[in-house]
């Protein structure tokens, strides 16, 4: 694969697409800032993504369409392998609705929220097309190129997840690659899985004073947080539990009726994942237990129902794979000095089935993502070193025609 990447990289087509990524650079930018500033919080993704299927349809792409979460989709047609190679952004963000998404520019630096985690990718695999076509480049696999929805937080990869398992796609992926923020020397190529749950505790509730000693469904929560505390995780591979969040109650004079927590548990390994899961639910039911023993249950029990929230799976690219040696060469080609990591991506779906999947980055530089102050620098020279990177990877995944 190595010998194979040095040979797109040396060859004329590859060197006119990369004066196309330079020449087609301002309108990159462009494009950019007229994504950015079509909000698309969780959920609410429509509107931009009305937008990149109509971007979608004017580069010339087969089969464009969007499916039935709202991913939006277009086909490049290869040579005739049968293969598919996707390569996605994710159109979502995580800032609620209402959040002012206009773009700030000083110098190079453009600043708005989810400028770089998700929005310039998505502009960035359309300069991508632009410079295939202007370069006369052919690939053996077919290159599905998707806007997808729900990546962030709570949309649970909801839209990867559809492509890969319910879509009419589903089953005829070869390969994946997402593209998502700007660093092109991090290559993710494991999957670092999440469950997160819900957890309501109930109970009758009552006066603080004149029901004193009933059973109280904060302290069955409480001690339920502290045996999460407790519970022993491996350093190798990395696993992790938190309580993050607790609401309830009504007043201070008042044993609550209801009360809540959401719990986050996270490994590199399935397995490990699945026995923190089976600790935390037995957490639960010897926290309920405990009450319940402790205190009156005469206007009935303390019980506590657990609701999941979200279900990224583990999984991992296997060393060595021909996805991952294309990708480092590629990158160590335009001079970066890469690292593999482990992340919570659109790639965790593909990889948890099998198929060989990486998240790759978008080229240039940035940060603060994630917070209302996020940015992105688009300093002209830095960011098509990285452009030119990602893609000679996918030009090498998809089989470029020599």
């Amino acid at each position: 694969m190595r010998e194979f990447v040095a040979a797109i990289a040396a060859h004329p087509r590859f060197a006119a697409a990369c004066a196309a990524l330079r020449a087609d650079h301002p309108r990159m930018v462009e494009d950019i800032i007229r994504l950015t500033e079509i909000p698309a919080p969780p959920f609410g993704e429509g509107p931009r993504a009305a937008a990149y299927l109509e971007m979608l349809t004017a580069h010339g792409l087969e089969e464009v369409e969007q499916d039935e979460v709202g991913n939006v989709m277009g086909r490049r047609r290869g040579t005739g392998e049968g293969k598919t190679l996707v390569v996605a952004a994710h159109l979502d963000t995580v800032f609620p609705p209402g959040t002012d998404v206009r773009v700030r520019r000083e110098g190079t630096k453009l600043f708005a929220p989810g400028i770089g985690d998700d929005t310039r990718s998505l502009a960035v695999n359309l300069a991508f097309l632009r410079a295939m076509d202007a370069a006369g480049i052919r690939t053996r696999w077919d290159i599905l190129f998707v806007g997808d929805v729900g990546e962030e937080g709570p949309g649970d990869l909801r839209g990867i997840r559809h492509l890969f398992t319910a879509g009419r796609h589903a089953g005829r992926i070869d390969a994946f690659l997402t593209v998502d923020s700007p660093e092109v020397d991090r290559i993710v190529t494991a999957a670092i899985g999440s469950k997160r749950f819900r957890v309501l505790f109930r109970g009758p509730g009552g006066h603080s004073f004149g029901a004193f000693g009933l059973v109280n469904p904060l302290y069955a929560m409480a001690d339920a947080a502290l045996r999460i505390a407790a519970i022993p995780v491996p350093r190798q591979p990395q696993t992790t539990h938190c309580v993050s969040l607790v609401s309830g109650g009504t007043s201070v004079n008042a044993i609550p009726d209801q009360v809540a927590m959401e719990v986050d548990l996270r490994s590199r390994s399935p397995e490990e994942l699945g026995r923190l899961e089976a600790a935390f639910r037995e957490a639960i039911a010897a926290a309920v237990a405990a009450e319940n023993a402790a205190r009156d249950t005469r206007e009935g029990p303390i019980v506590a129902e657990i609701i999941p929230t979200g279900d990224r799976p583990a999984g991992e690219t296997p060393p060595g794979a021909p996805i991952i040696t294309a990708a480092i060469a590629a990158a160590e080609h335009f001079g970066y000095r890469v690292t593999e990591e482990a992340s919570s991506t659109d790639a965790n779906i593909p990889m948890s089935m099998g198929i060989p999947a990486l998240r790759i980055g978008s080229g240039g530089r940035g940060g603060r993502a994630h917070s209302l102050d996020e940015w992105i620098d688009v300093e002209e020279e830095e960011s098509l070193r990285g452009m030119s990177a990602s893609l000679l990877t996918i030009l090498a995944v998809a089989g470029m025609e020599l």
